[in-house]
Parts: C-alpha cells; structure tokens; sequence
C-alpha cells in the first residue's frame, strides 16, 4: 500500500516522536511509514554513517559547510547540536505533504522539538502533535545500547549521560509512550495516529 495521499478536506498531522537513543522511537517511526501510512521525515547529519546506513535513507549525511549553507539559507524547521554533531530537519521534507493532506512523522531530540513547538507558521501549529518514548527502566536502556556493538564503552556512557537528561523533558510533550515491548509499543503508537486523524480540528 503507497502512502495514502490528497485525502479529500484534511490538512496531515505533523507527529514529532522523541526519547532518549535506545528507546525505540525510530524503530516506531520507520515501521509506520514502511505502512505507507505517514511520509518519514529525513533528518541532516553531520556525523558518519554507522555500518548499514545509507544516504537518503537513515539521514542525508552533510558536511559542515554544506549543513551551515543550509541553515543560513533557512532550509532548516529545526536543528540542534547532538553529541557533538549537527543534525536538521528540511522544510521540504515537511510542508508539502501536509498540504496535501499526507501525515509527516518526525524522529527528532528534545531540542529539536521544542524549536518545532515554537514555530509560529501556521501550517506546522495547526498539524503539530508530540510524543515522547520512555525506555522500562534505566538498566534496560543501557543495554539497548550496549546490544548495538558499534560504539565504545565511552561512547555509550556519554550516551547514557544526554539520554538521562533528555528523559527529563517528558512533561512538554502532549503524549507519553512507556515501552513496554516493540508489538505492544507499535500497537499504541499507531492508535495515536488513527485518534488523531478523526479530531474535527484536522478538517480544512
């Protein structure tokens, strides 16, 4: 099934999905839009592609410069500074497709999101949903990312480190997902988005 597109008098949903790394949300997001129910918002990076990530796939991978081009040009709906790297969300890789009706999932950090949050451009407020992912528990997280294999000891431990800071800003979000399991997390995350889609305010 393609992504559903042009539904007839229905502005999309603008569903920024946020949680610590390790905690699922991407994971969420990409199998939705495998669907064909959402389009998936790319983001910019300016770090390496880890082993399997593929260019316009996982992220568009930027250099510095082409990044800072970018942003001074306000291509740009969010960007935030991640473990030392750049990482942005393109206005075309939004607003067209919620013009047409066609819902955008956006997997974006908490800095990233309160920049969406605070956009005052009618299109983004009027679409805007939030949810934030919450690993089971602390120890679970740390072993999520352990399980990845492909960073350093220091490298999880920092990540530990910003993912704990990062679970503290849960309360901004309209909706709180608590993992519980991948199918049972799927299960509610997509309920969020049918509930959403029947609210009178998304009718044009």
């Amino acid at each position: 099934m393609g992504i559903m597109t042009g539904m007839s008098g229905r502005f999309g949903i603008l569903l920024v999905v946020s949680g610590p790394s390790g905690s699922g949300k991407t994971t969420l997001c990409r199998k939705l839009a495998e669907m064909g129910e959402v389009h998936y918002s790319i983001s910019c990076t300016t770090r390496e592609p880890r082993p399997g990530e593929v260019n316009g796939r996982d992220y568009h991978f930027l250099d510095r410069a082409d990044f800072q081009k970018r942003l001074d040009a306000g291509y740009f709906l969010e960007h935030a500074t991640v473990h030392g790297n750049f990482y942005g969300s393109l206005k075309s890789e939004v607003l067209s497709y919620l013009e047409s009706g066609v819902d955008v999932v956006m997997d974006i950090d908490v800095q990233g999101a309160d920049q969406v949050r605070a956009c005052e451009q009618a299109e983004i407020r009027r679409s805007f949903v939030d949810l934030f992912v919450m690993p089971p528990s602390e120890d679970e997280l740390r072993a999520r990312l352990s399980a990845r294999g492909t960073d350093a000891d220091a490298v999880i431990e920092l990540r530990m480190k910003n993912a704990l800071g990062e679970m503290k800003h849960w309360p901004k979000y309209q909706y709180l997902l608590s993992s519980a399991g991948r199918e049972e997390d799927f299960r509610r995350f997509h309920a969020l988005v049918v509930a959403e889609r029947m609210k009178v305010s998304r009718l044009r």
